[in-house]
Protein backbone atom coordinates (compact mmCIF):
# COMPACT_ATOMS: atom_id res chain seq x y z
CA UNK A 1 0.00 0.00 0.00
CA UNK A 2 1.52 3.45 -0.89
CA UNK A 3 2.20 6.36 1.38
CA UNK A 4 -0.77 8.32 -0.08
CA UNK A 5 -3.55 5.18 0.55
CA UNK A 6 -2.16 4.80 4.15
CA UNK A 7 -2.35 8.86 5.26
CA UNK A 8 -5.88 8.98 3.34
CA UNK A 9 -7.50 5.82 4.92
CA UNK A 10 -5.87 7.48 8.29
CA UNK A 11 -7.42 11.16 7.72
CA UNK A 12 -10.86 10.11 7.07
CA UNK A 13 -10.72 7.93 9.97
CA UNK A 14 -9.76 10.37 11.77
CA UNK A 15 -12.99 13.01 10.04
CA UNK A 16 -15.37 9.54 10.88
CA UNK A 17 -15.53 9.11 6.94
CA UNK A 18 -17.47 12.45 6.61
CA UNK A 19 -15.26 13.12 3.88
CA UNK A 20 -15.57 9.97 1.79
CA UNK A 21 -17.57 10.12 -1.24
CA UNK A 22 -20.57 8.48 -1.64
CA UNK A 23 -21.28 5.56 -2.98
CA UNK A 24 -24.50 7.12 -5.11
CA UNK A 25 -26.54 10.06 -4.67
CA UNK A 26 -29.36 11.30 -2.67
CA UNK A 27 -31.05 13.59 -5.12
CA UNK A 28 -34.77 14.98 -4.72
CA UNK A 29 -37.35 13.58 -7.03
CA UNK A 30 -38.05 14.54 -10.18
CA UNK A 31 -41.49 15.91 -11.52
CA UNK A 32 -41.47 12.91 -13.74
CA UNK A 33 -39.98 10.22 -15.10
CA UNK A 34 -40.18 7.67 -17.74
CA UNK A 35 -40.09 4.48 -15.81
CA UNK A 36 -40.56 4.47 -11.66
CA UNK A 37 -39.36 1.86 -10.29
CA UNK A 38 -40.68 1.02 -6.83
CA UNK A 39 -38.44 -1.01 -4.10
CA UNK A 40 -34.85 -0.92 -3.28
CA UNK A 41 -33.64 -4.44 -2.80
CA UNK A 42 -31.95 -6.33 -5.08
CA UNK A 43 -34.64 -7.35 -7.26
CA UNK A 44 -35.42 -3.44 -7.85
CA UNK A 45 -31.87 -2.09 -7.91
CA UNK A 46 -30.92 -4.50 -10.25
CA UNK A 47 -33.72 -3.51 -13.08
CA UNK A 48 -32.67 0.04 -12.47
CA UNK A 49 -29.78 -0.93 -12.99
CA UNK A 50 -30.32 -2.91 -16.30
CA UNK A 51 -32.83 -0.38 -17.67
CA UNK A 52 -30.20 2.13 -18.00
CA UNK A 53 -27.30 -0.29 -19.20
CA UNK A 54 -28.78 -2.67 -21.40
CA UNK A 55 -31.58 -0.23 -22.85
CA UNK A 56 -30.46 2.98 -22.50
CA UNK A 57 -33.28 4.43 -20.57
CA UNK A 58 -31.84 7.76 -18.46
CA UNK A 59 -34.62 9.10 -17.27
CA UNK A 60 -35.25 6.36 -14.34
CA UNK A 61 -36.10 6.75 -10.77
CA UNK A 62 -36.02 3.96 -8.03
CA UNK A 63 -38.05 4.78 -5.19
CA UNK A 64 -37.93 3.24 -1.76
CA UNK A 65 -39.79 3.76 1.75
CA UNK A 66 -36.76 3.55 3.96
CA UNK A 67 -33.39 2.21 2.93
CA UNK A 68 -31.66 0.34 0.46
CA UNK A 69 -31.57 -3.36 0.96
CA UNK A 70 -33.54 -2.81 4.34
CA UNK A 71 -36.09 -5.61 3.55
CA UNK A 72 -35.81 -8.93 2.35
CA UNK A 73 -32.30 -8.33 0.77
CA UNK A 74 -30.83 -7.74 4.01
CA UNK A 75 -33.13 -10.96 5.34
CA UNK A 76 -32.50 -13.77 4.28
CA UNK A 77 -29.93 -16.30 4.16
CA UNK A 78 -27.94 -15.86 0.92
CA UNK A 79 -28.33 -19.17 -1.10
CA UNK A 80 -27.88 -19.43 -4.64
CA UNK A 81 -28.81 -22.03 -6.75
CA UNK A 82 -30.76 -23.07 -10.16
CA UNK A 83 -31.32 -27.13 -9.67
CA UNK A 84 -35.28 -26.10 -10.39
CA UNK A 85 -37.77 -29.64 -11.16
CA UNK A 86 -40.08 -27.46 -14.10
CA UNK A 87 -38.32 -26.11 -17.57
CA UNK A 88 -39.82 -22.78 -16.65
CA UNK A 89 -38.19 -22.09 -13.36
CA UNK A 90 -35.04 -24.00 -14.78
CA UNK A 91 -34.32 -21.63 -16.85
CA UNK A 92 -35.31 -18.89 -15.02
CA UNK A 93 -33.03 -19.44 -12.33
CA UNK A 94 -30.19 -20.50 -14.50
CA UNK A 95 -30.03 -17.59 -16.09
CA UNK A 96 -29.52 -15.94 -13.07
CA UNK A 97 -27.18 -17.58 -11.94
CA UNK A 98 -25.07 -17.26 -14.59
CA UNK A 99 -25.14 -13.69 -14.09
CA UNK A 100 -24.31 -14.45 -10.56
CA UNK A 101 -21.11 -16.18 -11.74
CA UNK A 102 -19.71 -12.56 -13.32
CA UNK A 103 -21.79 -10.09 -11.49
CA UNK A 104 -18.74 -8.80 -9.03
CA UNK A 105 -17.08 -8.02 -12.62
CA UNK A 106 -20.06 -6.50 -14.16
CA UNK A 107 -20.55 -4.37 -10.92
CA UNK A 108 -17.26 -3.50 -10.44
CA UNK A 109 -17.80 -4.16 -6.64
CA UNK A 110 -17.20 -8.06 -5.07
CA UNK A 111 -20.52 -9.33 -4.25
CA UNK A 112 -18.36 -12.57 -2.45
CA UNK A 113 -20.38 -14.87 -4.71
CA UNK A 114 -19.18 -18.39 -3.66
CA UNK A 115 -19.77 -21.86 -5.46
CA UNK A 116 -19.31 -23.62 -2.85
CA UNK A 117 -22.01 -26.42 -3.50
CA UNK A 118 -25.82 -26.61 -2.30
CA UNK A 119 -26.70 -29.87 -0.82
CA UNK A 120 -29.89 -31.82 -0.79
CA UNK A 121 -30.33 -34.54 1.92
CA UNK A 122 -32.63 -37.82 1.27
CA UNK A 123 -33.93 -39.56 4.58
CA UNK A 124 -35.74 -41.89 3.09
CA UNK A 125 -36.63 -43.94 0.45
CA UNK A 126 -38.86 -41.85 -0.64
CA UNK A 127 -36.35 -39.25 -0.70
CA UNK A 128 -33.96 -41.20 -2.18
CA UNK A 129 -36.25 -41.69 -5.37
CA UNK A 130 -37.60 -38.35 -5.86
CA UNK A 131 -34.42 -36.74 -5.78
CA UNK A 132 -33.10 -39.17 -8.27
CA UNK A 133 -35.81 -38.38 -10.37
CA UNK A 134 -35.25 -34.95 -9.63
CA UNK A 135 -31.59 -35.07 -10.78
CA UNK A 136 -32.45 -36.65 -13.90
CA UNK A 137 -34.71 -34.06 -14.71
CA UNK A 138 -32.64 -31.45 -13.62
CA UNK A 139 -29.77 -32.60 -15.85
CA UNK A 140 -32.19 -32.73 -19.08
CA UNK A 141 -32.29 -28.98 -18.90
CA UNK A 142 -28.33 -29.19 -19.10
CA UNK A 143 -28.39 -27.81 -15.52
CA UNK A 144 -25.43 -29.26 -13.29
CA UNK A 145 -26.53 -31.86 -10.57
CA UNK A 146 -25.26 -34.62 -9.17
CA UNK A 147 -25.96 -37.72 -7.05
CA UNK A 148 -23.97 -38.75 -3.68
CA UNK A 149 -23.76 -41.42 -1.51
CA UNK A 150 -24.06 -41.64 2.16
CA UNK A 151 -20.18 -41.75 2.29
CA UNK A 152 -19.67 -39.11 0.09
CA UNK A 153 -21.95 -37.08 2.17
CA UNK A 154 -20.28 -37.65 5.14
CA UNK A 155 -16.52 -36.73 3.11
CA UNK A 156 -18.39 -33.08 1.21
CA UNK A 157 -19.71 -32.41 4.83
CA UNK A 158 -17.82 -34.37 7.67
CA UNK A 159 -19.63 -32.32 10.72
CA UNK A 160 -23.24 -33.97 9.68
CA UNK A 161 -24.34 -37.48 11.53
CA UNK A 162 -24.91 -40.48 8.59
CA UNK A 163 -24.94 -43.15 11.13
CA UNK A 164 -28.03 -45.57 10.27
CA UNK A 165 -29.07 -45.61 13.69
CA UNK A 166 -29.76 -42.09 13.86
CA UNK A 167 -33.12 -40.35 13.85
CA UNK A 168 -32.89 -38.95 10.86
CA UNK A 169 -30.96 -41.32 8.49
CA UNK A 170 -28.88 -39.86 5.60
CA UNK A 171 -29.44 -42.24 2.22
CA UNK A 172 -27.58 -39.95 0.08
CA UNK A 173 -27.80 -36.34 -1.26
CA UNK A 174 -27.84 -34.50 -4.72
CA UNK A 175 -25.49 -31.71 -5.12
CA UNK A 176 -25.06 -28.50 -7.21
CA UNK A 177 -21.77 -27.31 -7.39
CA UNK A 178 -22.25 -24.28 -9.03
CA UNK A 179 -24.55 -23.17 -6.06
CA UNK A 180 -23.52 -21.63 -3.10
CA UNK A 181 -23.88 -17.91 -1.45
CA UNK A 182 -23.50 -14.45 -1.94
CA UNK A 183 -23.29 -11.60 0.30
CA UNK A 184 -26.68 -9.93 0.35
CA UNK A 185 -25.83 -6.08 1.13
CA UNK A 186 -23.10 -6.14 -1.49
CA UNK A 187 -25.45 -7.27 -3.94
CA UNK A 188 -27.35 -4.09 -3.18
CA UNK A 189 -24.38 -1.72 -3.04
CA UNK A 190 -23.19 -3.06 -6.48
CA UNK A 191 -26.11 -2.53 -8.05
CA UNK A 192 -27.13 1.26 -6.55
CA UNK A 193 -23.77 2.47 -6.88
CA UNK A 194 -23.90 1.02 -11.01
CA UNK A 195 -27.21 2.04 -11.85
CA UNK A 196 -26.04 5.53 -9.70
CA UNK A 197 -23.04 6.27 -12.10
CA UNK A 198 -25.81 5.48 -15.02
CA UNK A 199 -27.60 8.62 -14.48
CA UNK A 200 -30.47 6.43 -12.19
CA UNK A 201 -31.94 8.64 -9.57
CA UNK A 202 -31.76 6.34 -6.10
CA UNK A 203 -34.25 8.35 -3.88
CA UNK A 204 -34.88 6.90 -0.47
CA UNK A 205 -36.98 7.15 2.30
CA UNK A 206 -39.53 7.64 -0.21
CA UNK A 207 -42.43 6.01 0.45
CA UNK A 208 -45.67 5.82 -2.17
CA UNK A 209 -48.59 6.14 -0.69
CA UNK A 210 -50.82 5.95 -3.89
CA UNK A 211 -50.82 5.51 -7.68
CA UNK A 212 -52.13 7.95 -9.63
CA UNK A 213 -54.52 6.19 -12.67
CA UNK A 214 -56.66 7.28 -15.19
CA UNK A 215 -59.19 5.05 -17.77
CA UNK A 216 -57.17 2.58 -16.76
CA UNK A 217 -53.80 3.34 -17.18
CA UNK A 218 -50.58 4.52 -14.60
CA UNK A 219 -49.73 7.90 -14.93
CA UNK A 220 -47.59 8.02 -12.07
CA UNK A 221 -47.33 8.11 -7.94
CA UNK A 222 -48.39 9.76 -4.74
CA UNK A 223 -45.20 9.36 -1.90
CA UNK A 224 -44.41 11.28 0.56
CA UNK A 225 -42.11 13.49 -1.18
CA UNK A 226 -44.59 14.83 -4.05
CA UNK A 227 -46.30 13.60 -7.16
CA UNK A 228 -44.05 11.66 -9.13
CA UNK A 229 -45.51 10.57 -12.88
CA UNK A 230 -44.19 8.35 -14.87
CA UNK A 231 -45.78 6.55 -18.03
CA UNK A 232 -44.77 2.79 -16.57
CA UNK A 233 -44.06 1.89 -12.93
CA UNK A 234 -42.91 -0.99 -12.57
CA UNK A 235 -43.53 -2.82 -8.73
CA UNK A 236 -40.74 -4.89 -6.75
CA UNK A 237 -41.70 -4.73 -3.32
CA UNK A 238 -42.07 -8.40 -2.18
CA UNK A 239 -44.08 -9.02 1.00
CA UNK A 240 -45.87 -5.75 0.38
CA UNK A 241 -46.82 -6.32 -3.49
CA UNK A 242 -50.72 -6.74 -2.27
CA UNK A 243 -50.59 -3.77 -0.52
CA UNK A 244 -49.40 -1.86 -3.76
CA UNK A 245 -51.66 -3.71 -5.90
CA UNK A 246 -54.62 -2.72 -3.32
CA UNK A 247 -53.42 1.07 -4.04
CA UNK A 248 -54.10 0.02 -7.87
CA UNK A 249 -57.56 -1.51 -7.30
CA UNK A 250 -56.85 -4.95 -7.83
CA UNK A 251 -56.06 -8.12 -5.84
CA UNK A 252 -52.79 -10.15 -6.31
CA UNK A 253 -53.22 -13.40 -5.57
CA UNK A 254 -50.31 -13.56 -2.93
CA UNK A 255 -50.16 -14.00 0.76
CA UNK A 256 -47.34 -12.60 3.11
CA UNK A 257 -45.54 -14.72 5.59
CA UNK A 258 -42.72 -14.48 8.23
CA UNK A 259 -39.80 -16.31 7.13
CA UNK A 260 -37.43 -16.53 10.11
CA UNK A 261 -33.56 -17.79 10.46
CA UNK A 262 -30.33 -17.42 13.00
CA UNK A 263 -27.00 -17.12 13.07
CA UNK A 264 -24.52 -18.90 15.60
CA UNK A 265 -21.68 -17.31 17.12
CA UNK A 266 -18.10 -17.60 14.83
CA UNK A 267 -16.20 -20.89 14.90
CA UNK A 268 -13.23 -22.10 12.50
CA UNK A 269 -14.29 -23.67 8.90
CA UNK A 270 -16.26 -26.88 9.52
CA UNK A 271 -18.71 -26.81 6.76
CA UNK A 272 -17.84 -26.32 2.92
CA UNK A 273 -21.38 -26.52 1.64
CA UNK A 274 -24.87 -25.01 1.75
CA UNK A 275 -26.77 -28.23 3.91
CA UNK A 276 -30.64 -28.59 3.45
CA UNK A 277 -32.96 -31.09 4.35
CA UNK A 278 -36.79 -31.09 3.18
CA UNK A 279 -37.97 -33.94 5.31
CA UNK A 280 -36.48 -32.17 8.71
CA UNK A 281 -36.90 -28.82 6.98
CA UNK A 282 -33.75 -26.99 7.78
CA UNK A 283 -30.49 -25.53 6.16
CA UNK A 284 -27.06 -24.38 7.25
CA UNK A 285 -24.01 -23.02 5.72
CA UNK A 286 -20.91 -21.12 7.50
CA UNK A 287 -20.20 -17.13 6.63
CA UNK A 288 -17.14 -16.07 5.77
CA UNK A 289 -17.18 -14.70 9.57
CA UNK A 290 -17.68 -18.62 10.64
CA UNK A 291 -21.19 -18.11 12.06
CA UNK A 292 -23.09 -21.02 11.15
CA UNK A 293 -26.71 -19.42 9.33
CA UNK A 294 -29.88 -21.62 10.16
CA UNK A 295 -33.00 -21.23 8.53
CA UNK A 296 -36.01 -23.16 7.63
CA UNK A 297 -39.19 -22.80 5.67
CA UNK A 298 -41.58 -19.84 5.79
CA UNK A 299 -44.66 -19.41 9.10
CA UNK A 300 -47.52 -20.55 8.30
CA UNK A 301 -49.37 -17.64 9.47
CA UNK A 302 -50.06 -14.00 7.44
CA UNK A 303 -48.39 -11.44 8.72
CA UNK A 304 -46.06 -8.46 7.97
CA UNK A 305 -43.51 -9.10 10.93
CA UNK A 306 -40.00 -8.71 10.77
CA UNK A 307 -39.34 -10.18 14.37
CA UNK A 308 -37.93 -13.99 15.47
CA UNK A 309 -39.92 -16.10 17.52
CA UNK A 310 -38.43 -18.83 19.48
CA UNK A 311 -40.64 -21.54 19.12
CA UNK A 312 -39.45 -21.51 15.63
CA UNK A 313 -36.05 -21.65 16.38
CA UNK A 314 -36.55 -24.64 18.88
CA UNK A 315 -38.02 -26.14 15.79
CA UNK A 316 -35.30 -25.48 13.80
CA UNK A 317 -32.21 -26.58 16.07
CA UNK A 318 -34.48 -29.87 17.38
CA UNK A 319 -33.97 -30.80 14.27
CA UNK A 320 -30.26 -30.05 13.44
CA UNK A 321 -29.18 -30.97 16.38
CA UNK A 322 -30.21 -34.76 14.89
CA UNK A 323 -28.01 -33.71 12.29
CA UNK A 324 -25.01 -31.95 13.56
CA UNK A 325 -24.44 -33.09 17.29
CA UNK A 326 -21.85 -30.11 17.87
CA UNK A 327 -24.28 -27.39 16.78
CA UNK A 328 -25.49 -28.01 20.45
CA UNK A 329 -22.68 -26.59 21.81
CA UNK A 330 -23.15 -23.52 20.04
CA UNK A 331 -24.96 -19.88 21.22
CA UNK A 332 -27.73 -18.00 19.09
CA UNK A 333 -25.96 -14.98 17.92
CA UNK A 334 -29.44 -12.99 16.14
CA UNK A 335 -32.51 -14.16 14.66
CA UNK A 336 -34.79 -12.62 12.06
CA UNK A 337 -37.72 -12.18 10.26
CA UNK A 338 -38.12 -11.80 6.66
CA UNK A 339 -41.65 -11.23 4.81
CA UNK A 340 -41.82 -13.44 1.97
CA UNK A 341 -44.84 -13.14 -0.61
CA UNK A 342 -46.18 -16.66 -1.71
CA UNK A 343 -48.16 -17.40 -4.60
CA UNK A 344 -50.45 -20.80 -4.68
CA UNK A 345 -48.03 -22.49 -7.03
CA UNK A 346 -45.59 -21.43 -5.37
CA UNK A 347 -43.64 -19.36 -8.33
CA UNK A 348 -43.26 -15.82 -8.93
CA UNK A 349 -45.30 -13.25 -11.01
CA UNK A 350 -43.52 -10.91 -13.29
CA UNK A 351 -45.16 -9.01 -15.96
CA UNK A 352 -48.69 -7.03 -16.63
CA UNK A 353 -51.39 -6.05 -14.29
CA UNK A 354 -54.49 -4.82 -15.09
CA UNK A 355 -53.63 -1.03 -15.15
CA UNK A 356 -51.77 -0.37 -18.51
CA UNK A 357 -48.00 0.33 -18.12
CA UNK A 358 -47.70 -0.76 -14.09
CA UNK A 359 -45.99 -4.10 -13.77
CA UNK A 360 -45.34 -6.63 -10.90
CA UNK A 361 -42.50 -8.67 -9.84
CA UNK A 362 -43.56 -10.40 -6.88
CA UNK A 363 -44.20 -14.11 -5.43
CA UNK A 364 -40.79 -15.22 -4.97
CA UNK A 365 -41.29 -16.92 -1.51
CA UNK A 366 -38.19 -18.15 -0.27
CA UNK A 367 -36.61 -18.28 -3.41
CA UNK A 368 -36.19 -14.70 -4.17
CA UNK A 369 -32.47 -14.03 -3.24
CA UNK A 370 -31.19 -16.69 -5.61
CA UNK A 371 -33.05 -15.13 -8.46
CA UNK A 372 -31.81 -11.40 -8.09
CA UNK A 373 -30.10 -10.66 -11.24
CA UNK A 374 -31.76 -12.72 -13.41
CA UNK A 375 -35.55 -11.66 -12.06
CA UNK A 376 -34.32 -8.23 -12.31
CA UNK A 377 -32.65 -8.84 -15.82
CA UNK A 378 -36.41 -10.02 -17.34
CA UNK A 379 -38.22 -7.54 -15.19
CA UNK A 380 -35.83 -4.39 -16.81
CA UNK A 381 -36.71 -5.87 -20.38
CA UNK A 382 -40.10 -6.44 -19.73
CA UNK A 383 -40.50 -2.73 -18.40
CA UNK A 384 -38.53 -1.33 -21.53
CA UNK A 385 -40.52 -3.15 -23.85
CA UNK A 386 -43.91 -3.34 -22.69
CA UNK A 387 -44.00 -6.75 -23.28
CA UNK A 388 -42.82 -9.88 -21.11
CA UNK A 389 -39.10 -10.77 -21.60
CA UNK A 390 -39.64 -14.37 -22.82
CA UNK A 391 -37.78 -16.19 -20.09
CA UNK A 392 -40.58 -13.86 -17.61
CA UNK A 393 -43.81 -14.78 -20.32
CA UNK A 394 -44.81 -18.26 -18.02
CA UNK A 395 -44.86 -16.32 -14.81
CA UNK A 396 -47.77 -13.66 -16.12
CA UNK A 397 -50.38 -13.09 -13.47
CA UNK A 398 -53.12 -14.71 -15.71
CA UNK A 399 -51.70 -17.56 -15.49
CA UNK A 400 -54.05 -18.32 -12.18
CA UNK A 401 -57.22 -17.93 -15.19
CA UNK A 402 -55.72 -19.97 -17.50
CA UNK A 403 -54.95 -22.89 -15.37
CA UNK A 404 -51.04 -22.97 -16.59
CA UNK A 405 -49.72 -23.33 -12.77
CA UNK A 406 -45.78 -23.51 -12.49
CA UNK A 407 -46.27 -26.02 -8.99
CA UNK A 408 -42.88 -25.78 -7.50
CA UNK A 409 -44.49 -26.10 -4.20
CA UNK A 410 -43.06 -29.48 -3.49
CA UNK A 411 -40.40 -29.54 -6.35
CA UNK A 412 -37.05 -28.68 -5.36
CA UNK A 413 -36.58 -29.53 -1.82
CA UNK A 414 -36.61 -27.14 1.11
CA UNK A 415 -39.43 -24.76 0.41
CA UNK A 416 -39.07 -24.17 -2.96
Amino acid sequence: MSKYSIFSLARNALSYHEDWQRAWRSPDPKPEYDIIVIGGGGHGLGTAYYLAKEFGYKNVALLEKGWLGGGNTGRNTTIVRSNYLWDESAALYEHALKLWEGLSQELNFNVMFSQRGVMNLAHNLHDWRELNRRVHAIRLNGIDSEILTAAQVKKEAPIFNVSPDSRYPIMGASIQRRGGTARHDAVAWGYARAADARGVDIIQNCEVTGLTIRNGKIEGVETTRGAIRAKRVGVVVAGHSSVLADMAGFRMPVESNPLQALVSDPIKPVLDCVVMSSAVHVYVSQSDKGELVIGAGSDLHVSYSQRGSFDIVEGIMGALCELVPMVSRLKMMRQWGGIVDVTPDRSPIIGKTPIDGLFVNCGWGTGGFKATPGSAHVFAATLAKGEPHRLAEPFALDRFHSGRLIDEAGAAAVAH
